[in-house]
């Protein structure tokens, strides 16, 4: 530096021991400075005073000289001890200078940089306030210094302006906001500790209310909250704690709906818990504000419900949070024209609005929530087409665990309770995978989506819905022969189902015909929950009906035979098999006319829904019939069970029956015909030990008058018109194994009386 340049008023010495490289003699010219500039404050001499900082602040403190620039921040300090009170007339000059120094190469200059500038803060104390942002601005950079002095230097700083902001009340929080939104997505640990600490600070003063400015900060706490440090972490816990604790004292003035789609974006596994503890509470406190932010929230919540014990409380609180959202929607989300619900929004405006917001508009999560600036209230609308979309994609993930999909399924089901009709504009598309998703390994999960296809097959919005849709059964029903068979009595649906449950048959029995297994382990579990849901004598009308036209006659009488095993054993079925016994109405004699011509498809079930039926000379005069037929291993098992199923509970009456032998001959010869049709297994034996036991054999004669016996013929039964189909279907069956064994059947399956 030019020392014979002009300085005054500071005078030679001065400049010179401002240079010096001495810290001892920068001193001396520092009182010698603050002498000064106290004669210049005596005298009221403005001019001279900031002619003095001017010559501090461009002359040395921003020199390129560094015994300069430490002799100019020792200088400007001292300047503002000496204005004392008044030293807030000169902040902008005094600070200026200091704040480029922190920018400094030299680690000791950026140190007596900090020490100016807290002895400058110290003297103006509340006067500093409206440079807040270009101190804190300067102060985040210092708070990850790598040189441990500054950094220490800096928290002494940070700590007198953090009592500053504490005891005045004058703090400018509206101007602070946008910079602490950009220095909260800092990456370094001590820039975010720095935020944190701040953010704490602010929070504790009364007089700020920072909570109306939570959303702008919201998701960068979040971001801090998955920081490696756990010391950052617990901090920034206690800070969210806070603002959580807030936000339940006073829930009227939160801005729930800005912060929603916050919460849902942050997965990681640190701060799940916390972003799932804050939904569940928002949920509950903000009601169906949170509606049009269903899917997100969904597409959070659902796959942490599949969690481990390892991740018990985050399950827990995802639990929660679906449970409060299933519950806000309603049946007033059916309604199409009128909203459905109006909630106030917060009263103050953020501090940055949204352009949306000047349109009338607030865009959230792919919705449009309109509100009157008069009124400030918003038309809620449930965001249905995205709610789907979710639960869709999670029912299509192979990966989606067991806990999620009975979720999913719950989810289906109370939509389809709550709003049927906008639901039945998405049946299709999610039709297939209902369907699919009967061949899970779960039975919890079959339960829950054999409810959401009943709900289906019976709600009354799907009639009107289905009626209207372009979309045909034809395309994914069984396949039909083309010539039409005679049927008697079917109807696709009954009062109580509507179009889809004819659908949801015919679709159930094709699943059944392309996955075998599925039929043989989960058959007679889905159909007999299905007669639980639904009314036993619809599933098995429909299903009789349909199997009459299926060209599969192979699955067809496999699944006749499925579905006879369950008429005569399952305990859902004894309110229909009641029924049957006694054929006394034209209901009941038009269902055994359905069943029989489907059952014709197997001979044995056919005999045992006659024996179930009490049709005792039906019965005889199909057996006869037997002698006919192909008779193989697999039909001496059938005739094997159906002897195990005579001697069960649900043939008492069968058995008690043959007491009575004057009246029921024919139930007698029948059951010697299947005995004639056995070889002597243990079935033989056992059927043989029963008919023993009949009173007396002699009583067997046919010539007693058939209008004394016990039951009539039913005028409302053809039954020479259903023998006669009975022989066209065992024909055709007779006909297809020729063809497909080609005559060269093995002779093990095979065996001919």
């Amino acid at each position: 530096m030019n020392t014979e340049k002009d300085f005054s008023p500071l005078t030679p010495n001065i400049v010179r021991a401002l240079n010096d490289k001495l810290y001892e003699k920068r001193k001396v010219a520092a009182l010698e400075i603050e002498k000064l500039v106290r004669e210049f404050v005596a005298q009221n001499n403005s001019s001279q005073i900031r002619h003095v900082i001017q010559i501090l602040a461009s002359e040395f403190a921003l020199s390129q000289h560094p015994h300069s620039r430490k002799g100019g921040l020792i200088g400007l300090a001292a300047c503002s001890i000496a204005l004392g009170k008044d030293s807030g007339l000169y902040l902008k000059e005094l600070i200026e200078p200091v704040l480029t120094c922190f920018n400094d190469s030299d680690s000791r200059l950026r140190y007596y940089a900090c020490e100016a500038l807290y002895n400058i803060v110290k003297v103006a104390r509340g006067a500093v306030l409206p440079h807040f942002n270009v101190l804190f601005d300067g102060l985040s950079k210092l708070a990850a210094d790598p040189d441990p002095n500054v950094k220490s230097g800096s928290e002494l700083l940070d700590r007198l302006l953090k009592d500053i902001v504490t005891e005045s009340s004058k703090f400018d929080l509206v101007a602070f906001v946008p910079l602490l939104r950009e220095r909260i997505y800092s990456n370094n640990q001590y820039a975010r500790q720095f935020i944190i600490s701040w953010i704490l600070v602010l929070e504790s003063v009364p007089d700020i209310n920072l909570l109306d400015y939570l959303p702008e900060i919201l998701d960068g706490l979040f971001q801090i909250l998955g920081d490696n440090s756990k010391e950052i972490r617990r901090m920034c816990e206690v800070v969210l704690g806070e603002f959580l604790k807030e936000i339940k004292k006073t829930p009227s003035s939160v801005k729930f709906a800005e912060m929603a789609n916050i919460l849902v974006i942050h997965s990681n596994d640190l701060i799940q818990l916390t972003a799932m503890t804050w939904m569940r509470e928002f949920i509950q406190l903000a009601g169906r504000v949170v509606l049009p932010y269903s899917s997100g929230i969904l597409t959070a919540v659902l796959p942490c419900l599949s969690y481990d014990d390892r991740k018990k409380h985050t399950k827990e609180a995802a639990g929660a949070c679906n449970y409060s959202l299933m519950k806000l929607v309603t049946l007033e989300d059916d309604e199409d024209e009128e909203p459905q619900s109006t909630t106030s929004l917060p009263s103050k405006d953020t501090a940055n609005k949204k352009e949306g917001d000047l349109n009338g508009e607030f865009r959230i999560g792919g919705s449009v929530v309109e509100f009157s600036p008069a009124t400030r209230e918003a038309r809620v609308t449930l965001d249905l087409d995205g709610i789907v979309q979710v639960l869709d994609r999670h029912l299509r993930d192979a990966s989606t665990g067991m806990m999620t999909r009975i979720a999913v399924l719950k989810w289906l089901y109370h939509l389809y309770i709550k709003t049927p009709r906008k639901m039945f504009r998405h049946t299709d598309s999610l039709f297939p995978m209902l369907l699919k998703s009967l061949s899970d390994e779960s039975d919890e999960v079959i339960l829950k989506d054999l409810e959401v296809l009943a709900e289906i097959a019976s709600s009354p919005a799907g009639q009107t819905e289905y009626s209207g849709s372009r979309d045909s059964t034809d395309r994914t029903e069984l396949h039909v022969p083309d010539g039409s068979s005679k049927v008697v009595d079917s109807s696709p649906s009954t009062p109580s189902m509507n179009s889809y449950f004819y659908k949801f048959m015919i679709n159930l029995l094709k699943r059944f015909s392309l996955e075998r297994k599925l039929l043989e382990t989960r058959g007679a579990f889905i159909i007999r929950q299905l007669c639980l849901l639904l009314h036993a004598e619809n599933i098995f009308h429909s299903m009789a009906d349909i199997l009459l036209k299926e060209e599969d006659l192979k699955f067809a009488s496999t699944m006749v035979q499925t579905l006879n095993t369950i008429l005569l054993t399952s305990a859902e079925l004894f309110q229909l098999r009641n029924q049957l016994k006694d054929l006394r109405t034209p209901e009941s004699c038009a269902l055994f006319c359905c069943l029989y011509r489907s059952w014709c498809h197997n001979p044995v079930a056919t005999v045992s829904l006659c024996f179930l039926t009490q049709n005792y000379r039906h019965a005889y005069d199909l057996i006869q019939k037997f002698a006919d037929l192909e008779v193989t291993v697999d039909f001496l098992m059938e005739v094997d069970k159906l002897v195990q199923l005579i001697e069960s509970p649900i043939f008492t009456y069968l058995r008690l029956q043959l007491l009575d032998v004057e009246n029921n001959p024919y139930l007698i010869k029948a059951l010697y015909g299947l005995l004639m049709l056995l070889p002597q297994s243990q079935a033989f034996q056992l059927l043989s030990r029963r008919l023993r036991c009949v009173p007396n054999p002699e009583l067997m004669r046919t010539d007693s008058n058939p209008a004394s016996a016990k039951r009539t013929t039913q005028p409302q039964v053809d039954y020479k018109e259903l023998l006669q189909h009975f022989e066209q279907v065992q024909s055709k069956h007779l006909k297809v194994r020729h063809q497909r064994a080609g005559h060269t059947e093995h002779p093990d399956r095979k065996l001919v009386l």
